[in-house]
C-alpha cells in the first residue's frame, strides 16, 4: 500500500493538513489566554497522567464536567494543542477537562485505556473540589481518542465488568472501532499492534453500557474506513441494546471536523453541547 492509497495516512488526503494542525495550536493558545484554567493536574501517578481544566466565565455550583481525549493514532500529540476544544463546553456552562495519556509503542493499548478510565474516575471523585458535579460526567474523543473514550462505557471481551465510573453520555468523533485494518496500514510499523490487542481492544466487539447515550459522528469527506467503522459500531452497539445516534457532517474531513468541534455554534460543536446536556438529566 502506497502513501497515497493508505486511507489512514490523513496527511496524504487533506491538502492543508499542516495549516490545520497549526490552527489547533494557535486556537489553543487563545483559549488558555482568555479562559480561567487549572493546568497539569495529576489524575494518576505516572508523569503522563495529567489533565487541564477550563471553566465558564461565570461559575455556578455543581457544573457538569465534560472530558475530551485527543487523537494521534495512539502514538502522537498532547493536550496542549487541544485546549480550544474547551470553548463550546464552557459556553454551555460546563467544566472542560482536556486529558493526556501515554503514547504507543512505549505504552501498550491496555495502559492507554486504563489511563482514560482513571481520568474519568478522578474527575468524578474530585469534581466537588472545583465546582463540578461528579454525577454529571460526559466525554468525547476524536480519532484514537474516540476509540479510547468508548471504553468509558464499554467492557472488552476479556473483561468481566463495565467501568464503574458513571459516564452519562459519549460523543465519538471520527473514531477507529475495528483495529484490524490498522495492522495493514503504515501505522503498524510505528505502534506494532499485537493480535491480542486487536482482539481485546476493538470497540466493535465490546459490550456497551445500556445506560450511556452514545453519539457516533463522522465527516462526510473522511476516508472510507472512518465512514464504514462509524456505521459498523452503531449497528453493533444497537444490537447489544445501547442507545445510539449516528451523525454524518457535510463538508468535513478528519481534520476540519475537529476545528468545527471547537467552534461554538457549528453543528459539530452543537453535538458537544448536546452531549453535555444529556449528562445533566
Amino acid at each position: 500500500m502506497t502513501e497515497l492509497t493508505d486511507p489512514f495516512r490523513i496527511r496524504a488526503h487533506v491538502a492543508d493538513f499542516d495549516a490545520i494542525s497549526a490552527g489547533y495550536a494557535q486556537a489553543s493558545e487563545r483559549t488558555r489566554a482568555h479562559l480561567s484554567a487549572e493546568l497539569d493536574l495529576a489524575y494518576g501517578d505516572h508523569a503522563d497522567e495529567k489533565l487541564d481544566l477550563f471553566f465558564p466565565p461565570v461559575r455556578q455550583p455543581n457544573m457538569p464536567v465534560h472530558m475530551f481525549v485527543h487523537g494521534g493514532y495512539w502514538r502522537a500529540n498532547t493536550k496542549i494543542d487541544y485546549a480550544f476544544l474547551a470553548e463550546p463546553i464552557v459556553a454551555s456552562g460546563a467544566i472542560a477537562a482536556i486529558v493526556d495519556y501515554s503514547l504507543m509503542p512505549k505504552a501498550r493499548m491496555a495502559v492507554l485505556v486504563g489511563q482514560v478510565r482513571r481520568a474519568a474516575a478522578w474527575l468524578t471523585a474530585n469534581a466537588g473540589k472545583f465546582g463540578g458535579d461528579g454525577s454529571a460526567l460526559s466525554a468525547s474523543g476524536q480519532s484514537a481518542g474516540a476509540h479510547l473514550v468508548s471504553y468509558l462505557a464499554a467492557r472488552a471481551p476479556h473483561e468481566t465488568h463495565l467501568p464503574k465510573t458513571p459516564v452519562r453520555s459519549l460523543l465519538l468523533v471520527s473514531g477507529i472501532y475495528d483495529l484490524t485494518p490498522i495492522t495493514h496500514s503504515f501505522l503498524q510499523a510505528e505502534i506494532g499492534l499485537t493480535q491480542d490487542e486487536v482482539m481485546q481492544w476493538s470497540p466493535e466487539e465490546a459490550q456497551q453500557s445500556p445506560d450511556t447515550r452514545l453519539t457516533i459522528a463522522v465527516g462526510a469527506d473522511e476516508t472510507e474506513p472512518f465512514l464504514i467503522q462509524q456505521q459498523d459500531l452503531a449497528f453493533a452497539a444497537q444490537a447489544r441494546g445501547a442507545p445510539v445516534e449516528r451523525v454524518t457532517l457535510r463538508r468535513l474531513n478528519h481534520m476540519t471536523i475537529l476545528t468545527a468541534m471547537g467552534t461554538p455554534g457549528t453543528p459539530m460543536a452543537d453535538l458537544v453541547v448536546n452531549c453535555v446536556e444529556h449528562s445533566r438529566s
